[in-house]
């Protein structure tokens, strides 16, 4: 098929300053307009998930010979795009923080495919690896088991940052005052230590220390499961303040699917290591169509 700049080679008279390449591709009838081309450029997927397994061995015998396999994630498909919040819902047990180890490459995989905007994460190495590393950020359950207890906030906050370059020493102290501000933090907890804070404060610390280098994408596993019911609303109402003003999405992970309602934009159910529901918030959470996943919305506490 002829393209838009030979069509404009092949007519001396023709200019590109008097023919843009959109005129002349709509005279030559392109098939994929300019203009679809860069939405579906624009709605590519950050993260795609597709046939993963993980699966641990059951060792047996004196020969510790693999008998069986407890298979933690079975098959697990989905995607996400840019600035989406996917809740991943499920009881204890079920696979849901496997599922994220396993993306974040803390846990290996038996089979199937992870890919971070386009790569393959599993074969990743050295200087892409590292990248992947900060676009890709965390924030576990417990943050007092996540923060170091003999650092302080600077420290924990601005290592990361120094580590893949990001800012000069001299500029650490301008910059976590910043991100604890995002947090709603005030800029002198920087020289304090973990400790001195409560639990609600901790887990600001950590969303701070993921924002610090700027991730495309921050997993959330169980991130408000530990803070009482008032605290969790202020997490979550942060949460939903950065991503608008970030760009930010988050694989949200919970055993409450009545948290999700309030910070999901899609939903995947898991039993048993295994997606069994799937669809947009609003319908998984009014009409769902798994017995299981009506079990867990009976489960979520209501007045009267």
């Amino acid at each position: 098929m002829t393209n838009a700049s030979d069509f404009i080679k092949g007519n001396p008279d023709m200019t590109e300053d008097t023919l843009s390449l959109e005129e002349a591709a709509a005279r030559i009838k392109v098939k994929a307009p300019i203009s679809s081309i860069q939405q579906s450029v624009a709605e590519k997927p950050l993260l795609e998930v597709d046939g993963l397994n993980t699966w641990f061995p059951i060792k047996k015998g004196i020969f510790a010979r693999t008998a069986g396999y407890v298979k933690a994630v079975n098959g697990v498909s989905f995607s996400m795009k840019a600035g989406e919040t996917l809740g991943v819902v499920g009881e204890s047990g079920c696979g849901k923080s496997t599922l994220s180890r396993t993306i974040l490459r803390l846990e290996k995989a038996h089979s199937g495919t992870v890919r971070f905007m386009g790569e393959d994460v599993f074969s990743m190495k050295g200087q892409q690896l590292q990248q992947y590393r900060r676009d890709m950020q965390v924030v576990f359950q417990d943050p007092h088991a996540t923060l170091n207890p003999r650092h302080s906030i600077l420290d924990i906050l601005t290592e990361g940052m120094l580590v893949h370059g990001l800012i000069k020493p001299g500029e650490a102290q301008d910059v976590a005052a910043q991100l604890l501000q995002d947090v709603g933090l005030q800029p002198d907890a920087m020289h304090r230590y973990p400790h001195a804070f409560s639990g609600g404060q901790r887990q600001r610390i950590c969303i701070a220390r993921a924002l610090a280098l700027k991730p495309k994408m921050i997993i959330c596993d169980e991130a408000v499961s530990a803070l009482d019911l008032s605290i969790r609303a202020q997490v979550l109402n942060l949460l939903m303040e950065l991503k608008d003003k970030y760009g930010l999405a988050y694989l949200f992970i919970t055993h409450d699917i009545g948290v999700v309602e309030h910070i999901a934009d899609n939903i995947i159910v898991m039993y048993k290591g295994e997606i069994v529901e799937r669809g947009t918030a609003t319908d998984v959470l009014l009409n769902p169509q798994e017995a299981y996943t009506q079990r867990l919305i009976a489960a979520v506490p209501r007045v009267g």
